[in-house]
């Protein structure tokens, strides 16, 4: 089954052992009442009520800790699926000892509870059919062999022949019946996973959302090349006005097009776009293996300067083309910018998310009808003073701006300005000076290096570099004791990131999905 389906399969063990575990609770107050609701058989009851409650206890307990391995195992879900049917026959073998420990219970049982268990545990959390007939079989079970072992103890339950055909009977039935849910949702599984062939792209695991769309693993139909894909559904359109679906839209195709319109290397590159079947708006684009800068920092530190200057020339060579076209990103910020390995260059820097990307030259009337009324477009930590006050046309230097935001990022790992809401951080980009990043990093940073970001965060976009092909220049001018080079990089990565350094085989890809970031371009 497609992963997020086994996903949400995985949720529903956990709510079928909080139902199991509810369904033990009041066995234990059954057990309890028994002793007082049937005074003829006294003595019996009392002798019941201790191997009740400790059969009880022990399934409560088994259901709440098969809660906590359902939280533990969600993203292993066919491994959560086979533990599931281990604790459904475990659950089915605590009913067994409870209908079959003493004759008296027998007397009454009628059918027993052991089918409730197998006719519902495998519709709600579906296994493969051969495995839910196989766990099914083994509950089924449970009732004749605690009738064995019942025999074994001495007990007498006077059942005859044909009593004991009709009370094993419907377990087995219900456990073939068990198989026809199983197969029935596997089946509606694999339609929806063919249903998620987009293009020459096969759908996989939802690994984003955000406000522009979903983001999906995806696998070439035929050269099984990892990519990522980035979708609007249909019910996502339709969620809100007409003009306001228009927009979404716009923004999209405005984005594919951009992307696919730019040629560094330094770009996130785009391999398709275009309508599914059921009306989603989609595109491939490559996926990336490596860590945004915003985790970078968060994981590891500020950044020395060598490697920031490394790092900021990159994303100039992307956005210097961009701005060469009368383009302006408008949403630079460090989750935005990814350092990655690509063949055996590492460090490599990519540049994501054109979902604000907008023509310098556009009027004012068509960027308005691209935006949602009363908001500003952007991350109020890394948007320039123009920007936030919406007073003047924006232009390339707004990404320039950001950027001085990342450089700031890097240098310090903390953002230019603190402040406690969106609105009070805007305002003070708009009327705050910035300190220099040396006076707040723990680093050596130099005061060209200073100069060059607080040149960026200049209130004027007058004052700052005029584009990004500028500010690489004056990146690649700035001393430094030693340049960022690509054995400094692979050290740093085989010291940090050892397993995207491994030839990526699919077996790798698999493994190395696991143990490091995988960054798709999403909305971040």
């Amino acid at each position: 089954m497609p992963a997020d389906v086994l996903e949400q399969t995985c949720k529903r063990v956990g709510i079928a052992a909080l139902v199991f575990a509810a369904v033990w609770a009041w066995v234990l107050v059954m057990n309890n009442l028994s002793s007082w609701l049937f005074t003829d058989h006294a003595h019996q009851v009392e002798q019941w009520t201790a191997v009740g409650n400790t059969i009880g206890v022990t399934g409560l307990f088994i259901s709440l800790a098969m809660m906590f391995v359902a939280g533990r195992l969600h993203h292993e879900p066919e491994k959560l699926l086979d533990v599931g049917l281990g604790f459904e026959v475990l659950t089915a073998a605590l009913i067994g000892a409870h209908n079959w420990w003493n004759p008296w219970t027998v007397s009454g049982m009628g059918v027993s509870w052991i089918c409730v268990i197998i006719v519902f545990y495998p519709a709600i959390v579906p296994a493969s059919a051969r495995k839910v007939l196989a766990a099914s079989v083994i509950a089924a079970s449970m009732d004749p062999l605690w009738y064995l072992i019942g025999l074994q103890r001495g007990v007498e339950y006077g059942l005859d022949g044909l009593s004991l055909l009709w009370a094993f009977t419907p377990n087995y039935v219900c456990a073939l019946l068990a198989v026809v849910p199983a197969r029935i949702i596997r089946g509606l599984g694999r339609r929806v996973s063919r249903a998620r062939e987009l293009g020459s792209y096969r759908l996989g695991e939802l690994v984003g959302q955000g406000g522009m769309g979903a983001v999906h693993r995806a696998t070439h139909r035929l050269l099984a090349r990892p990519a990522a894909i980035k979708l609007i559904r249909p019910e996502v359109l339709g969620g809100g006005s007409a003009s306001e679906a228009d927009v979404v839209v716009e923004r999209f195709r405005r984005e594919a097009h951009a992307a696919a319109n730019l040629r560094s290397p330094h770009t996130i590159e785009l391999y398709d776009f275009g309508v599914a079947d059921d009306g989603s708006l989609y595109y491939v684009m490559e996926l990336l293996e490596g860590l945004d800068l915003h985790e970078m920092v968060e994981r590891f530190g500020p950044l020395t300067p060598a490697r920031v200057v490394h790092l900021l020339g990159q994303a100039c060579l992307s956005l210097g083309e961009a701005h060469e076209q009368g383009l302006v990103h408008r949403d630079i910020k460090p989750s935005n910018l990814v350092a990655c390995r690509m063949g055996l260059t590492v460090d490599f820097m990519k540049v994501l998310d054109f979902g604000l990307v907008k023509r310098a030259t556009g009027n004012g009337a068509e960027q308005t009808r691209l935006t949602s009324p009363n908001v500003t477009t952007g991350t109020p930590a890394f948007m320039a003073p123009e920007v936030a006050l919406g007073n003047r046309p924006v232009d390339r230097r707004a990404d320039i701006y950001a950027l001085g935001c990342v450089g700031y990022w890097l240098l310090t790992g903390r953002t230019v300005f603190e402040a406690p809401t969106a609105m009070a951080m805007l305002m003070r980009h708009v009327q705050d000076e910035p300190t220099a990043p040396s006076s707040v990093s723990e680093l050596n940073v130099s005061p060209e290096l200073d100069r060059i970001i607080l040149d960026c965060l200049a209130k004027d976009p007058s004052d700052r570099p005029d584009d990004a092909t500028v500010l690489y220049r004056r990146l690649y001018r700035c001393p430094l004791p030693a340049p960022w080079d690509h054995d400094q990089a692979l050290a740093w990565w085989s010291l940090h990131l050892p397993d995207l350094l491994e030839p990526q085989t699919d077996e790798r890809q698999e493994e190395a999905a696991e143990a490091a970031t995988v960054v798709l371009p999403g909305d971040g």
